[in-house]
Formats: structure tokens, C-alpha cells, sequence
């Protein structure tokens, strides 16, 4: 999935992957899409749980080249 920005948050711990989307989710455009790609595994329920406090669209979960978890989500306003 092509993403109008990726986040690298490989390493960072929770909250820091959260923290970096909500500070740069807005560089993309209303119906772009962000991709957050982080090893932490606390951002498996924390990137989703972050699009529904803030009322964005979690689209879903892919892996980025290396194999990383890669979450997606789409900016809605």
C-alpha cells in the first residue's frame, strides 16, 4: 500500500511511535495516507486506538520491506 508519508519508528517504545503520528499526521492531505512502521508491539492496538480518540480511519496492517509491521492510516479531517 503506497503511503503519502512513512513514519520509521523502528525501536521506539510506546508511547513514542503514537506521539510521532500525532505530531506529523497532518503533513499529508485530508484522504492521504500515513504509514506508521514500528517494532514495538504495543502499536499493534495503539496506532488504532489512537485513529478512533482523534476520529482518523484505521485502513490496516502490512509489513514495510524488511518485514517490519507497518500500520495505515488514513487522515479524514
Amino acid at each position: 500500500m503506497k503511503a503519502d508519508l512513512e513514519l520509521d519508528c523502528r525501536d521506539m517504545l510506546c508511547p513514542l511511535p503514537i506521539i510521532e503520528l500525532g505530531k506529523r499526521y497532518a503533513e499529508v492531505p485530508v484522504g492521504g495516507l500515513v504509514a506508521v512502521v514500528a517494532t514495538d508491539v504495543a502499536a499493534r492496538t495503539d496506532v488504532p486506538a489512537w485513529c478512533r480518540m482523534r476520529g482518523q480511519e484505521y485502513v490496516g496492517q502490512d509489513v514495510a520491506d524488511d518485514g517490519s509491521p507497518r500500520y495505515v492510516v488514513r487522515r479524514v479531517s
